[in-house]
């Protein structure tokens, strides 16, 4: 499915160097009407983006369509800092509780349908984490865990630590994954053989697959290479080794843009239960939504991946 990502609501992500960039909460709004009604029903966010921003916006936007929320998937996360303490970060007990009630306190929620790790905390016990997670789960608070950021090294140790504990295991795993950038062959191999969902962030590489930028052009102001280039520099060599324009064939070739293609491409493995897309504009919504109409079969599939391998080779 095409999920909604909100983290650049009121800024870019968890970064507080960013915060006040990204959509404002009148755009934020438009965004959420233009996928509700398009029947989007998986909006992400989290506790750090936009600085709590993306929470209460969404929580403002819910709290006038109250017979919405039942038909939503709410997903949020914990874990990355909130402030310069060293109880500010992390996935400790204390913080895991505090944390998701001052986001439902956001969201205007009693409950989060899949509550994420952000990132891994190699400063609490696995089993600590897997507890309050569990206890969360059965008080109500949220109706199941994940975790965002891993690799299948870290994975396996949750799941390993989960059946000793007797305690549920992780449903989902949230990883960069997009065509130009793939996930690692271990994680995703691991999560199918678990029966993991996994959902794909920046499945349209910071906006290099949405023909957001060109090589060797410059960089719209206050867009995701302007503001922190070195996240995509992967993408931009590809770019100059004239993959954008190769899949851009591929793309015209089956009648639809590339965003349409590269989200095809991302929807088309059966791991992958949703791919996020965090649009500007209602607009941007259309190339996306017409992915699940054409999806890719396996040859298909592979043809794809190897135009984006053989530009590998000259980077």
């Amino acid at each position: 499915m095409v999920a909604l990502g909100c983290g650049c609501f009121g800024g870019f992500g968890a970064i507080p160097e960013f915060l006040g960039l990204g959509e404002t909460e009148q755009q934020a709004r438009a965004v959420l009407d233009a996928a509700h009604e398009n029947g989007i029903t998986l909006f992400d966010t989290a506790n750090t983006y936009g600085a709590g921003q993306s929470e209460e916006w969404i929580g403002r936007w819910l709290a006038g369509r109250p017979s919405v929320r039942d038909e939503l998937v709410i997903t949020t996360k914990v874990g990355t800092p909130v402030g310069p303490g060293e109880g500010d970060r992390g996935l400790s007990a204390a913080h895991i509780r505090s944390q998701l009630e001052r986001s439902l306190r956001r969201m205007g929620l009693d409950h989060v349908d899949l509550y994420l790790s952000h990132e891994p905390d190699p400063a609490t016990p696995l089993d600590e984490t897997l507890r309050t997670f569990d206890d969360l789960i059965r008080a109500g608070k949220i109706r199941h865990y994940g975790l965002a950021n891993v690799d299948a090294t870290e994975i396996a140790a949750v799941l390993a630590a989960a059946d000793e504990l007797g305690v549920p295991g992780p449903v989902n795993v949230q990883v960069g994954h997009n065509l130009l950038d793939p996930a690692p062959a271990a994680t995703l191999d691991l999560c199918r053989a678990r029966g993991i969902g996994v959902t794909a962030f920046s499945a349209l590489a910071g906006g290099w697959l949405a023909g957001a930028y060109r090589a060797g052009s410059p960089y719209p102001p206050r867009s995701r290479m302007a503001v922190m280039p070195e996240r995509y520099r992967l993408m931009e060599r590809l770019a100059e080794a004239g993959v954008l324009t190769a899949l851009g064939v591929q793309a015209q070739a089956r009648g639809i843009a590339l965003p349409t293609l590269a989200l095809a491409w991302l929807l088309s493995d059966p791991v992958v239960s949703a791919g996020l897309t965090a649009p500007q504009t209602p607009e941007q919504l259309t190339p996306a939504l017409a992915a699940v109409d054409h999806l890719l079969d396996d040859a298909g599939r592979a043809h794809v991946t190897a135009i984006v391998e053989a530009a590998r080779v000259s980077v």
